[in-house]
């Protein structure tokens, strides 16, 4: 019964909070995950571009086809910029909403 205790305190409030600082080479992560959020947005620039350039040869050759695949490309990329965009505050929000869950 003791461990079924314990373990039934440790569910309800394990005591774990997200605390800077506390690992070495942190600094270095966040420059390496802003580096890749970099490169996701300049990729999407390059994605809405190409897929701007088949939209318009699409819609121009009247292949239809090609021009559809040019507009789900074009929602593609500017979902990804939405969300590369939104990332921190997606992230921020739902922590913010799991720390109100008890």
């Amino acid at each position: 019964m003791i461990l079924a205790d314990t373990v039934r305190q440790l569910a309800f409030d394990p005591g774990i909070a997200p605390a800077e600082g506390g690992l070495p080479g942190l600094s270095v992560l966040k420059t390496v995950v802003s580096s890749v959020n970099l490169f996701a947005v300049i990729a999407t620039v390059g994605a809405l571009c190409v897929s701007g350039v088949v939209w318009a040869w699409g819609h121009h050759s009247g292949s239809h086809g090609a021009e559809a695949k040019g507009k789900q490309g074009a929602m593609v990329a500017a979902g990804c910029a939405l969300l590369l965009g939104a990332a921190n505050g997606i992230v921020a929000f739902f922590s913010a909403m799991g720390t109100q869950v008890h």
